[in-house]
């Protein structure tokens, strides 16, 4: 059986819930990557933002970026995976949250990220076809 670990992306890094969206926003650009999680500062996660949070609930409103924190994004339960979850389980996942990353967690801390893509790239053919019917076409909109 494939687990989580076999297929993900594992130079993932947290954004402190006290940095400015513009912290968040250096970051993503260094990463070369569209989210990030919020960790709290005992380093357990908070929650999770992406570059669209950014634009739409900080931008677009006329706020300062280099004033609003990554915690006033960072709302809801966060839902992660473990690293040693069955890849049918993140699909799973995904599919009833509808996101397309998860953030994977190994002795409570951040060990990576799987996203869509990476399932995508690494998975049988017929699997990936429904998750991403399942995700993506319903919610072209979401992160």
């Amino acid at each position: 059986m494939s687990v989580v670990r076999e297929f993900m992306t594992t130079n993932a890094q947290c954004i402190a819930e006290d940095k400015t969206l513009q912290e968040a926003a250096v970051l993503m650009r260094d990463l070369d990557c569209g989210s990030l999680p919020v960790c709290g500062n005992d380093g357990k996660l908070t929650g999770f933002i992406t570059d669209r949070d950014i634009v739409v609930k900080c931008v677009a409103e006329g706020r300062d970026a280099r004033e609003v924190l990554a915690r006033e994004l960072a709302l809801g339960k966060p839902h992660w995976i473990d690293a040693d979850a069955g890849i049918d389980d993140a699909i799973a996942m995904m599919e009833k949250f509808q996101v397309r990353r998860l953030p994977v967690i190994s002795d409570h801390k951040l060990v990576g990220i799987i996203s869509q893509g990476d399932i995508a790239r690494n998975y049988v053919e017929e699997r990936v076809g429904e998750m991403v019917e399942h995700i993506s076409a319903k919610h072209p909109m979401n992160h």
